[in-house]
C-alpha cells in the first residue's frame, strides 16, 4: 500500500468516526470463513457496519478524529475490526449471540456517545444499555401514568369534581 492510499483510507477512518456515534472494536480472527460470513450476515440484520482495519491506520485515524478516543487506541494489537452502529447496545447484542456458537469475536472496546468502554469483560454491561428508543418509550410510560389515573378517575367517579377528588385521594391513600 502507498502512501497515497494509506493516506486515502486514513481520512476514508476518520470520516466514519466522525459520523458515529457508537463504535465497536473487536478481535474476529481465527473464524473461519463461514462463521465470518454469519457474523457478517448477523451485523447486516441488526443495521450495523463491520469492518477489518489495520490498526495502524486507525490509530492515526483516531488521532485525526476530534473525538476523544481515550484508551482505545491501546486496544489495537493484533486483528481488529470495527462495528458501526446507531444503537448503542446493537453489536453487543450481536456477540453475545455469536458467542454461543464461537469464542470470537471478542470485544477490545467500545465508543458509545463519548464514553469509553475498554475489555471484554463489559461486554453484559454493554448489552443491557438502553438504546435512545427505549430510553423515550420508558419516560413517555411514565408521563402517560399520571395522565391515565386521572382519567380512570375520571370513568369511575361518574365526572363529578367532588368524585374525582374521592377516588384520587382514595388511590394516594
Amino acid at each position: 500500500m502507498t502512501r497515497e492510499e494509506k493516506s486515502v483510507v486514513i481520512e476514508e477512518l476518520t470520516a466514519q468516526l466522525g459520523d458515529n456515534a457508537i463504535i465497536y472494536l473487536t478481535d474476529i480472527s481465527g473464524l473461519d470463513a463461514v462463521a465470518t460470513s454469519n457474523l457478517r450476515r448477523a451485523c447486516f440484520k441488526s443495521n450495523i457496519k463491520l469492518a477489518v482495519v489495520k490498526n495502524t491506520l486507525l490509530e492515526k485515524a483516531m488521532e485525526a478524529s476530534d473525538k476523544n478516543f481515550g484508551e482505545l487506541p491501546s486496544t489495537l494489537k493484533g486483528n481488529t475490526s470495527v462495528m458501526y452502529s446507531e444503537t448503542g447496545n446493537a453489536p453487543a447484542k450481536v456477540i453475545k449471540a455469536f458467542r454461543k456458537k464461537s469464542e470470537k469475536p471478542l470485544l477490545k472496546g467500545a465508543f458509545i456517545e463519548e464514553a469509553i468502554y475498554v475489555g471484554d469483560d463489559l461486554l453484559d454491561t454493554l448489552v443491557d444499555i438502553k438504546s435512545k428508543e427505549e430510553l423515550l418509550g420508558d419516560i413517555i410510560g411514565l408521563l402517560q401514568s399520571p395522565a391515565k389515573n386521572v382519567i380512570s378517575a375520571l370513568k369511575s367517579s361518574g365526572g363529578t369534581i367532588a368524585g374525582i377528588v374521592k377516588t384520587l385521594s382514595e388511590r394516594e391513600g
